[in-house]
């Protein structure tokens, strides 16, 4: 079993590494600010001490005003892992920085969310649907999709 990091600390250590990624932090997680989520994942995956060389999963939330997407990481090398959310603004165009090219298992996830929530990941290799067939019209995640 992995233990959780303790994110007042992480977080002070984060904001002097990159001021101004850290929007706010509790005893579960970061909410991290999302135009710096491809360099503080990069900075995690890498740093001593904290080298966080797996991405367990992706998942998205639809909270009508904002898209949350949360991910957890683990560091087998430290058996400690964190959870880090980052929110994106518009119903029209959501985009998040796509981690693919830091974790290779990004790849399926992402497109996941990009398929059932509609939030595009800027620089993914093959953005494209992966659970419902091109030509598919909306996300039915959404909370704003039209059920029967």
């Amino acid at each position: 079993m992995t233990l959780v990091l303790s994110t007042e600390k992480l977080a002070t250590k984060l904001e002097q590494q990159l001021p101004g990624s850290i929007i706010k932090s509790n005893k579960d997680n970061l909410l991290v600010n999302s135009g710096f989520l491809f360099n503080l994942a990069s900075f995690l995956k890498t740093a001593p001490g904290l080298e966080f060389d797996f991405l367990s999963n992706i998942t998205a939330v639809d909270y009508y005003d904002y898209f949350e997407v949360i991910y957890q990481l683990t560091s087998t090398k430290h058996n400690h892992s964190l959870v880090l959310k980052a929110q994106c603004y518009g119903r029209d165009n959501p985009v998040l920085p796509s981690l693919v090219s830091l974790w290779r298992g990004a790849d399926f996830q992402e497109r996941e969310i990009y398929d059932l929530m509609g939030i595009k990941f800027e620089g993914h290799p093959n953005l494209k649907r992966i659970v419902l067939w091109e030509g598919f019209q909306g996300h039915p995640l959404r909370r704003d999709y039209l059920s029967w």
